[in-house]
């Protein structure tokens, strides 16, 4: 058992660095000067791995726990590097035409330095607590002067709470405030072990109806549900963020079942709807999936007018984020 003090700007702080004994997490992105994920500048970590399987997923990429090898096809200039240096053989380059089969690609990354024209793309990183909290620190300038933090997103980062909560111990000492993005599809011990440190829960609402929950997610809601309400009775601050998607819950009378359920809870902070939109739909094909939503088109500003009038009719605090 080691003690990491690599972060050497903590100086009389370095002693409260602990082993870094929980498994590594896989990130897939660290965005730095976020604004859309909380209060103020923020660090979003993307985690690798997600429990549900929404249709219109804006992240694919960090729906599986493993890594993931994203080929971007319109960077390739079939030079023929990559196949060699694959042993499953999921490149093949004849003449000027390359091609890869993402069912054979074990995510090993061995291409990636073989490729000069920024094609391929191991998506999911290693990070130990320390080394993830090293890379928050480096943006705490901007914390401090807007009031932001780190938020943890993904995929779900509430599935792996013991690496977080190794992070949000070091974040704690240092003042940094958090933010967890979560679809609340996890035990809620989970959560409860996060409550002293998230100063605020984005907490995703999808639709009120089980069964159509279950056709679009995979999984009811029934868990996700009680969550809410346990982490309302808790008394943590959350914002309940609601996706607009089309053929799913853009109905008035959807929006209408979810604002009667909000309004029974005591202290939401507010609702955003978060309209659809199709930034993350070239993704897809670059890792393999099928994008059953291709094509879908955002809600007009008439329907969303009027969703919102939902929430504000029964006096809560909504908006279109």
């Amino acid at each position: 058992m080691t003690t990491d003090i690599s972060v050497g700007i903590l100086g009389p702080q370095v002693g409260l660095l602990q082993s870094d004994s929980v498994k590594p997490a896989l990130i897939s992105n660290i965005q730095r000067f976020s604004l859309d994920d909380g209060p103020g500048i923020r660090t979003t970590v993307f985690f690798k791995g997600c429990n549900l399987r929404c249709a219109w997923c804006h992240n694919p990429e960090t729906i599986g726990s493993l890594p993931v090898l994203q080929y971007i096809a319109s960077n390739c200039t079939s030079c023929g590097n990559c196949s060699p240096v694959c042993t499953q053989k999921a490149h093949k380059t004849e003449g000027h035409v390359h091609s890869f089969d993402h069912k054979k690609c074990i995510g090993c990354g061995d291409c990636v330095e073989s490729c000069a024209q920024d094609a391929l793309e191991l998506i999911g990183k290693s990070y130990s607590p320390s080394k993830l909290f090293t890379e928050i620190v480096k943006d705490r300038h901007y914390y401090s002067t807007s009031g932001g933090g780190v938020t943890f997103s993904g995929g779900e980062a509430a599935l792996q709470v013991d690496f977080i909560l190794e992070v949000a111990k070091l974040c704690k000492a240092e003042g940094i405030s958090m933010v967890l993005d979560t679809a609340g599809n996890v035990p809620f011990k989970s959560i409860e072990k996060l409550l002293p440190y998230i100063s605020l829960f984005l907490y995703d609402l999808k639709c009120i109806d089980s069964e159509q929950h279950k056709r679009w997610t995979t999984v009811d809601n029934r868990r996700i549900i009680k969550n809410l309400q346990l982490i309302d009775q808790s008394k943590a601050k959350y914002i309940v963020r609601i996706p607009v998607i089309p053929n799913f819950n853009t109905s008035v009378e959807e929006h209408r079942h979810i604002a009667q359920f909000v309004a029974t809870l005591s202290n939401p902070n507010q609702v955003q709807l978060l309209p659809y939109h199709s930034y993350g739909a070239g993704k897809y094909e670059t890792i393999g999936l099928v994008n059953t939503t291709k094509g879908y088109a955002p809600p007009t500003e008439v329907f969303l007018q009027k969703a919102l009038k939902c929430y504000h009719d029964l006096g809560l605090s909504a908006e279109i984020g």
